[in-house]
């Protein structure tokens, strides 16, 4: 029994137990909301992967991995980027649902997708 005055002390590690549970709730809360990294490469003359299925919300980075320039030139004029150089990037939100295609404007060949869900 405590006397008039007296406060309780909880342990240091509870205390950091608690701790670390907000933390990790929070951290897990953020995780949730941020879309994962969507990535598309530009290599021998193709976009890889052909086919790439994001989110809505999700932010998609071409990058050139060749020594040509090349686009990213939606079929429908929604997006474009300029030419990129080797090493270059272009980086495009998609937030809506739908199939996006589109190609290289300087080798009309190379053609690829971007779907959202």
């Amino acid at each position: 029994m405590h006397g008039h005055g007296q406060t309780l002390k909880r342990p240091s590690w509870a205390i950091a137990v608690i701790a670390i549970v907000v933390v990790a709730a929070l951290v897990s809360a953020v995780h949730v909301r941020a879309a994962p990294p969507a990535a598309v490469g530009i290599k021998d003359f193709k976009f890889s992967p052909p086919s790439l299925t994001v989110p809505a919300g999700a932010t998609v980075t071409w990058t050139n991995h060749d020594e040509r320039n090349h686009t990213i030139t939606s079929t429908t004029g929604a997006f474009g980027s300029t030419g990129l150089s080797n090493g270059a990037t272009f980086a495009q939100t998609f937030t809506q649902p739908g199939t996006y295609q589109y190609f290289c404007s300087v080798h009309p060949r190379m053609r690829a997708e971007v779907v959202v869900k």
